[in-house]
């Protein structure tokens, strides 16, 4: 493994929702965040997929959506987090990707997961209770295709011929052994902001499994962990409960309604199950250096999810985390654009 350690990066995440039934202002929106984060010096800037909405997202279609990203930027990283594996051809995905890394100069960032929604699941004919063993089967074939080998039958390759994907394909993981067979994968490993389905703290339930992710690394090159967390600064604690309180607490109640949170929880108790950082900047970072997972992450990805603030406020939220609150924990811009994989 090489002695280098790898620079600590921002990032954001939208799931690309709106308040209303305008999809084209919400993905208009959400494409406005990604050139903030652009201009503002973010590292990464992740979208999740959904298939259906649930109140956890609007986006469908993920990379043509970051084809769109990759024309209004030009230095900020594009990823999913995550594209749902198992209903995708991996082949027909490896093309796409491969295109979006054309385009943007090898900005591309791939995270990978399983998904939960068994109604996805169901609208595309598949097994959800084959989720994991699906994951796996299309993950190898992903690779290989993004190493540019022959896949599918004798003599066929992806085009456009992907770059170098050394160190920027990303798991989704849920558990100690999911972290652990991320790592002797070569994948990179992402964690959610919410530990679901336990009491703990979620530092305190995700931090074994970083653990046990670092422990069965064994790649030449140096892992990265990226750490999702709900980050919301504004100029108080009440502002930022003005913004996000209700959207947070109405979250909750719909997770219980699936086992994953206790049902009848308070707005507070919600806003800890989702383990959540909100308010001034100083209380923020100061909660943040408490934070157990991200002394061993090497991306901090912050988001807004499950609350939907006004774009506004979004747009200057995204300011105090790049001015205020991630200078203080040691991240700086970069100088220069990354080559891909650092």
């Amino acid at each position: 493994m090489t002695t280098e350690t790898p620079r600590f990066r921002l990032g954001f995440l939208t799931h690309v929702q709106g308040r209303d039934d305008d999809p084209a202002r919400t993905y208009r929106n959400a494409q406005e965040l990604f050139v903030a984060a652009d201009e503002l010096g973010f590292d990464a800037g992740w979208v999740a997929q959904h298939h259906v909405s649930a109140g956890g997202g609007g986006l469908s279609s993920p990379w043509t959506f970051l084809a769109h990203a990759a024309a209004k930027t030009t230095r900020i990283r594009l990823g999913t987090a995550i594209t749902i594996l198992p209903l995708e051809d991996p082949i027909r995905l490896a093309e796409d990707v491969a295109a979006v890394d054309s385009l943007s100069g090898s900005r591309v960032e791939l995270g990978v997961g399983s998904g939960s929604s068994a109604l996805e699941y169901a609208a595309f004919g598949k097994d959800a209770a084959r989720k994991r063993e699906l994951n796996s089967e299309n993950l190898e074939v992903l690779h290989r295709a993004l190493a540019n080998e022959e896949v599918g039958t004798p003599g066929f390759r992806i085009q456009p011929p992907a770059a170098d994907f050394t160190g920027r394909i990303w798991q989704g993981v849920f558990s100690g052994d999911g972290a652990a067979y991320a790592a002797a994968g070569g994948s990179n490993l992402l964690l959610n902001r919410a530990a679901y389905g336990f009491d703990a703290p979620t530092d305190e339930v995700q931090r074994p499994w970083a653990d046990a992710y670092l422990a069965a690394w064994s790649q030449p090159h140096r892992p990265r962990i990226g750490l999702s967390r709900f980050v919301f600064p504004a100029k108080d604690r009440r502002t930022a409960l003005q913004q996000i309180g209700d959207d947070v607490h109405a979250a909750a109640l719909r997770t219980a309604e699936s086992g994953a949170f206790p049902k009848g929880l308070d707005r507070d108790e919600a806003l800890r199950r989702f383990h959540s950082f909100y308010g001034h900047p100083d209380n923020i970072v100061a909660a943040l250096q408490q934070e157990r997972v991200l002394p061993v992450a090497t991306d901090l990805i912050t988001q807004f999810t499950p609350a939907i603030p006004d774009h506004d406020a979004a747009i200057r939220a995204l300011e105090l985390i790049a001015t205020e609150v991630a200078p203080a924990l040691g991240w700086k811009p970069a100088t220069k654009p990354e080559p891909a994989g650092a």
